[in-house]
């Protein structure tokens, strides 16, 4: 069978300690490319995102987009015959991805310094808010704590009588997810070429400064830091902002380069004075929002269509994923099946389709319902 078939991990196997998105979303790109991934998960409870709303079927909608394809086998890590299971595995897995804080993995007896002499290819993958080391590194954290850390939500976070939440989990997906992916992929090519194995340390919180890449070249070449919404990629420039509609709707306005801002200008009029201003930003963008708002949001559609100066209409979810756009590309192709037969589209995930293994309908696990496979 052709390899771009089966999935470019195709013969990889993974065992998954992580529970709710970082790690659970890392091993999803791992099964999507063919990886026989296995999530250890704790008897009767299991990974505690299974119980989130809304449900679908048995179990949530959120389990199912995560753990789509997986294997799944409680086990009591406490308890020492559960070690009588994981040892043949331990031998023979490629991968292992754990989420606890630092330390419980060695506590139990499963950290990569012990494990790694019985399995010297071994690609041990941890994940935390602040990594295995420093001042913060067992402190507890969500996305928002990450993010507040970082600096990163200072730069846009609303104002003091309407503060704003990030939709976008940016640590757990950007900052744990994909660089634990992106760091597998590394290792795995390591060792192809010296047949050892890796630990890897991933740092939610250490992986979002990328994300502020203009804030701190500004800050550290100038010593000017950006604040809350005051700068060209935050909310501070009528070149990159957001305009409401007179019906209600939002124009997401990004005519950054003068070639875009011209013609922007010449599409909703913006008198002569306020084109080359640039001494007072604030002024403006109250002045386009006057401008802006003196149109419903379909009519701005076709105008900025037909001037093309980088400005689109905000979507609702719903309005995005009918957009005949996604349709053609053809990216909720793959379906997730649940218990009843239902089916819905899968995650979306940025993988090429010459990587993906091809089954295109796959079933999220019932708690513990591979246990059968390694028993014996």
């Amino acid at each position: 069978m052709d390899e771009k078939i089966k999935g470019s991990l195709s013969g990889i196997k993974v065992l998954d300690f992580s529970t709710l998105l970082p790690g659970p979303l890392a091993s999803l790109f791992l099964a999507e490319t063919g990886a026989e991934v296995i999530k250890i998960e704790r008897p009767e409870v299991g990974d505690e995102i299974r119980t989130s709303y809304p449900k679908w079927g048995g179990q949530s909608a959120s389990f199912s987009m995560l753990n789509r394809g997986k294997k799944s086998l409680a086990l009591d890590l406490k308890d020492p015959d559960s070690f009588k299971i994981l040892k043949p595995l331990i031998k023979k897995v490629d991968i292992i991805i754990e989420q606890f804080r630092p330390g419980v993995m060695k506590r139990l007896g499963l950290d990569y310094e012990t494990l790694s002499k019985t399995n010297k290819k071994l690609i041990y993958v941890s994940i935390t808010g602040y990594g295995q080391t420093g001042p913060k590194s067992m402190d507890a954290g969500h996305d928002l704590n990450y993010i507040g850390n970082t600096g990163l939500l200072s730069l846009s976070m609303g104002n003091d009588n309407n503060t704003v939440v990030p939709p976008a989990l940016v640590a757990d997906i950007a900052g744990g997810s994909y660089p634990a992916v992106i760091n597998i992929l590394l290792a795995l090519r390591k060792r192809d070429i010296n047949e050892m194995g890796s630990f890897i340390d991933i740092s939610m919180t250490d992986n979002l400064f990328p994300f502020m890449f203009w804030g701190l070249g500004s800050g550290f070449s100038k010593n000017v830091w950006p604040g809350n919404s005051d700068s060209v990629l935050s909310g501070g420039s009528p070149r990159y902002n957001i305009y409401k509609t007179r019906d209600g709707g939002y124009v997401a306005a990004a005519p950054l380069e003068d070639r875009f801002w011209n013609k922007f200008c010449e599409a909703i009029d913006l008198p002569e004075k306020y084109i080359k201003m640039n001494d007072n930003q604030n002024e403006v963008i109250q002045k386009v929002r006057e401008l802006i708002v003196l149109k419903d949001k379909n009519q701005w559609f076709e105008i900025f269509a037909e001037a093309d100066c980088c400005c689109s209409i905000v979507k609702s979810m719903e309005e995005a994923i009918s957009d005949n756009h996604f349709k053609i590309r053809d990216i909720f192709s793959k379906k997730i099946k649940n218990e009843n037969g239902s089916e819905i589209p899968a995650l979306p995930l940025p993988i090429d389709n010459q990587f993906r293994d091809n089954k295109a309908v796959k079933k999220p696990p019932a708690l513990g319902a591979h246990n059968h496979l390694f028993n014996s």
